[in-house]
């Protein structure tokens, strides 16, 4: 095979830090969203009372079906002080085209219940009634594969090929 020409390695060494740098930005995010979920499993649990539970609707345009998500508020007390907090989980409740899954929510966490929700002990005001998943960080060795595909496809170019 006839050796690489030093324009071809440059654009094979672009082309895996491409790849090698995608794979580390998802790599990363994943990790913070891993790292974020299992940090809320250390805030103490703590009993709130339901104010609010219902279903919002928005139309983001005329010709396209509604969307719906769960709208939550509780109220509870840290250190002898009553807090109230309207977060279902650190990202919030996601919008979703089917009602059924909101109305779920709000039949599982009706006004006036009391459900355990839990506060971040180093600010109070801070406090979720629904836990992060820590899927991210079970897949996280996907973008990895990226990351090391593209470091190896700029070793790949770089090395001599024994004639």
């Amino acid at each position: 095979m006839a050796n690489q020409t030093t324009g071809a390695r440059l654009y094979l060494t672009m082309i895996g830090l491409l790849l090698a740098t995608a794979g580390a930005v998802f790599t990363w995010l994943m990790w913070r969203s891993f790292h974020r979920a299992g940090g809320i499993d250390g805030w103490p649990l703590v009993p709130c009372v339901i104010e609010i539970s219902e279903v919002e609707e928005r139309r983001v345009d005329p010709d396209l079906p509604p969307e719906f998500r769960f709208l939550i508020g509780y109220s509870y007390e840290w250190d002898d002080e009553t807090f109230e907090s309207d977060q279902f989980s650190l990202r919030g409740a996601s919008w979703s085209k089917r009602p059924e899954e909101a109305k779920a929510l709000m039949e599982f966490y009706p006004v006036g219940s009391v459900h355990e929700c839990r506060v971040d002990p180093l600010n109070a005001e801070n406090a979720v009634i629904h836990r992060e998943s820590k899927g991210p960080g079970y897949s996280i060795w996907f973008p990895m594969i990226f990351v090391v595909g593209g470091l190896g496809v700029v070793v790949g170019a770089w090395r001599r090929k024994a004639a």
